[in-house]
């Protein structure tokens, strides 16, 4: 009997092994396509704590052997990256193999780390809202072959809490007017807004459990350790009709803007929502180790102004509460927490108040993801968390970094952080039970190098040196090695690459006003080094993805000079000297319209694109795509309103039918004299659905990109900025 059991088990595993290595081959053959060696070996091997993998040809084979289905796909595009043969990208992929590969001796990596994170909540609202499966297989493609095993997974949310609300007796009118537009629910989830753009549809529900079935399918498969969503406490106000005597609070986010409700963890009922929440979701979709609750994002203690004494006996209630939510559901569950508010709220999370939320969790069923060590260090300037809070107190933690608030196009990082900020953790005296490693950034499809970057250090215990780096990138990108990129790297290093800017973003991307001032950092080194990177043209003008970073970086340049001219503009029709301001309006609108152009010819940076997305989950209801897109339109542009251009993008589309007639209705309102109502034009262009204009990619992008670079020089900053 025994003996049978243990085949039994051996079989079952050998097969689960076998479908692991099959996912990972799926993932190496949708990168490689037709480029992938004909003699590849995957070879599963398990192992306990961190993730590895090796290397090896013989005879023309490679061989790669790894600790899960990530570590396979990271083995093959290390692989791939040590021989400068390709790069994959959301911009797009890049791989170039010899028929016969040379023979290599066995090549051996260990990651430094047991868990390697990624995503954040927000990335829900500001990139992934509507993605369908084909986009999100293309991601976790991604996740896999740049090494991350640990990502966040909250689609299906609300359908899972609908089960919940309706088994407390709730119907769906009243949900409905709780729950917010695709687009808005992160900051539904975190307890700051309700009710904007919903409602939300039966079909929705059922669409997102059925994407949600194939992501943690395909997560699973490759080994991966998704964190999913469980329940932090916030509730339809209309909860109260049902349990008069439940204590809810009405919780408040931006300054008093938006509004949500909080349910007592003191409640029973909390408990019962708790348990029931993760029941359902494992019910619908399986075990699951991971669940994300936070219940105090960017918001004040519900607990009054009482003593610290009393202030720390309640937090240490409210985290056991939460946590013993999941565990009776889950008795192997472990509770996720963001740590942003950490470091953001220094005023409210001291060390004392931090120890008695995780007080009386058990130290391994709890995971904190510290996010956002680049704006501690950057700036905050207020020392790591994890220095501030003693290790954490022992509780397991991820170093993270945030590249990216709100979907933001225009760059910005300091890369030689990104490269090498993680050894000061990995050093640390005070590190404590640093388990993980990752990226919580709140958009995706921009600064692409950081990424790279950041995934790289994921697998790396030493220091990067960075500018051996880059030229490695630049070659796997573009396909061969290019001595003006090095003058291109030096100007980004100088500037926006060399700075880090917590909301980079243009003048010309914010509403109108005479004090209006971007904060993308650009000067002559930034010009220098973009127009570097135009004239390695006729080397590297076959390469896609060059052509696409000549668009982007032309943009970025252009983006500078339509602010220098904004200033330009303003003055003379001040002064009223309207002629010399109208022929400066005129620059300004060519330089605008070209970049917009030029766009158009980008694989991503398009408005339409965005849309596209939107529209095609509502399937044939064309008043439904109407509702989405609607809320697309408003996420990246007023938001709520308030909260207004925040997530600023240098699109295609948004440009010329957006950002461009804002301006011009204003220095049409300095000409004349006359105010402008510019909330309701921004409203009024978040309710259109027929306001974006036609497509005009440019035929030759390369002399288009060169042509306008060209004009752009001659573009100065005024005396006085």
């Amino acid at each position: 009997m025994k003996k049978t059991i243990f085949f039994l088990l051996f079989f079952v595993s050998a097969c689960c092994m076998a479908q692991d290595e099959k996912e990972a081959e799926g993932v190496i053959r949708r990168f490689a396509g037709r480029e992938i060696p004909m003699h590849l070996a995957l070879s599963l091997k398990p192992v306990d704590g961190c993730d590895q993998f090796a290397t090896s040809v013989k005879n023309g084979k490679l061989t790669i052997k790894g600790s899960s289905g990530v570590a396979l796909c990271r083995g093959f595009y290390e692989y791939v990256r040590q021989h400068k043969t390709g790069l994959c990208t959301w911009t797009g992929k890049r791989l170039s193999l010899p028929q016969r590969l040379d023979d290599q001796s066995t090549t051996r990596k260990v990651s430094p780390y047991k868990h390697h994170y990624y995503l954040n909540v927000v990335t829900y609202g500001y990139t992934a809202p509507y993605w369908d499966w084909s986009r999100w297989q293309e991601e976790i493609d991604w996740m896999a072959l740049h090494g991350i095993d640990m990502p966040l997974m909250l689609v299906a949310n609300e359908a899972i809490y609908t089960r919940v609300l309706k088994r407390m007796g709730m119907n769906e009118a009243d949900i409905n007017a709780y729950f917010v537009g695709p687009a808005h629910l992160p900051w539904m989830r975190m307890g700051n807004i309700s009710g904007i753009d919903g409602p939300l549809t039966a079909s929705w529900h059922s669409n997102q459990i059925a994407l949600a079935h194939k992501i943690l399918a395909r997560m699973r498969a490759l080994g991966m350790k998704p964190i999913c969503p469980a329940f932090a406490g916030f509730v339809p106000q209309a909860l109260q009709k049902l349990y008069p005597k439940a204590r809810i609070t009405e919780t408040s986010w931006s300054g008093g803007a938006f509004h949500n409700w909080m349910l007592s963890a003191d409640e029973p009922l909390f408990h019962a929502m708790g348990k029931l929440f993760v029941e359902e979701w494992e019910k619908e979709f399986g075990k699951n180790t991971y669940y994300l609750a936070d219940s105090f994002n960017e918001m004040q203690l519900p607990f009054g102004k009482g003593e610290d004494n009393e202030k720390h006996r309640m937090l240490a209630d409210y985290g056991q509460k939460i946590y013993s939510a999941i565990a009776d559901a889950n008795p192997r569950a472990v509770w996720v927490i963001q740590g942003w508010m950490f470091g953001y709220q220094r005023d409210i999370w001291d060390d004392a108040s931090m120890q008695a939320l995780l007080s009386k969790v058990p130290d391994n069923r709890m995971l904190i993801l510290d996010m956002a060590e680049d704006y501690n260090h950057h700036y905050w300037r207020n020392g790591a968390n994890w220095d501030f809070f003693n290790g954490f107190h022992n509780k397991p933690w991820v170093y993270s970094v945030i590249p990216n608030m709100g979907g933001k196009t225009a760059y910005t990082g300091v890369l030689e952080f990104y490269a090498n900020g993680r050894l000061k953790a990995l050093r640390s005296p005070h590190k404590g039970n640093l388990v993980g490693y990752g990226m919580a950034p709140e958009g995706l499809e921009n600064n692409e190098v950081i990424y790279e970057l950041v995934a790289d250090g994921g697998w790396t215990a030493g220091p990067i040196d960075l500018n051996t780096w880059l030229a490695d990138y630049s070659e796997c990108r573009y396909g061969r090695p290019c001595s003006r990129l090095g003058d291109y790297w030096r100007g980004m290093l100088a500037s926006v690459y060399g700075s880090f800017t917590d909301h980079p973003r243009y003048n010309w991307q914010l509403r109108p006003g005479s004090n209006v001032k971007g904060t993308v950092c650009f000067n002559d080194s930034l010009f220098a080094g973009i127009e570097a990177f135009a004239a390695a043209a006729p080397e590297l003008n076959a390469s896609a993805l060059y052509q696409a970073d000549l668009i982007e970086l032309t943009a970025l340049y252009a983006g500078a000079k339509m602010e220098i001219l904004t200033r330009q503009i303003a003055r003379p029709y001040r002064e009223g000297h309207t002629s010399q301001a109208e022929a400066l309006q005129r620059t300004f609108t060519r330089v605008a319209l070209t970049t917009d152009s030029l766009l158009d010819s980008h694989p991503t940076l398009r408005m339409d694109r965005w849309i596209a997305y939107a529209r095609k989950a509502a399937g044939a209801d064309s008043t439904l795509a109407a509702q989405y897109e609607r809320n697309a339109r408003r996420i990246v542009t007023v938001w709520g309103p308030p909260v207004d251009d925040y997530s600023a993008r240098i699109w295609s589309g948004l440009i010329r039918s957006y950002y461009l007639p804002r301006w011009q209705h204003y220095f049409e309102s300095l000409r004349t004299k006359q105010p402008f109502d510019f909330k309701t034009f921004e409203l009024q262009w978040v309710a259109s659905t027929h306001n974006l204009g036609a497509r005009r990619p440019v035929k030759d992008v390369t002399a288009t990109c060169r042509r306008l670079i060209n004009e752009c020089k001659e573009i100065k900053e005024p005396e006085s900025r």
